[in-house]
């Protein structure tokens, strides 16, 4: 599936996130959500990998080493997957070094512990003004 821009893809995964938690509420595993979320994008007709490799680069373009991202959709979403009953700074900060060092620009972090889901979407640019 192809989106004119990144904004309607991650639309369609909040959405999606809003469905999945008001139907299974909070309380589960985030492993629970992550399949949830998993089945119902794919369900829409999205390319989506579970706990993808993604590289990461130091300034210079040197390939340092990977980690694994909850969800890679599109292959232009990071999403960070929570189930805590709040979001801290540092998950905040683990998926903006996601982003920064994999050289993704768009990132998702989705806490599914909280009695009201919690969305947001997060940037990241190389360029310096």
């Amino acid at each position: 599936m192809k989106f004119a821009h990144i904004n309607q893809l991650c639309d369609v995964v909040r959405e999606t996130s809003f469905a999945l938690h008001r139907y299974h509420r909070h309380g589960h595993a985030e492993k629970i959500y992550e399949n949830g979320l998993v089945h119902r994008l794919r369900k829409q007709g999205l390319k989506v990998h579970q706990q993808y490799p993604l590289h990461v680069y130091d300034e210079d373009g040197t390939l340092l080493g990977e980690f694994f991202a909850d969800l890679f959709i599109e292959d232009q979403l990071i999403v960070e997957l929570k189930a805590t009953k709040c979001v801290l700074d540092e998950h905040v900060a683990q998926l903006l070094g996601y982003l920064k060092s994999s050289r993704i620009e768009t990132g998702l972090l989705i806490n599914f512990g909280a009695p009201i889901l919690q969305v947001k979407k997060y940037l990241m640019t190389d360029s310096v003004a």
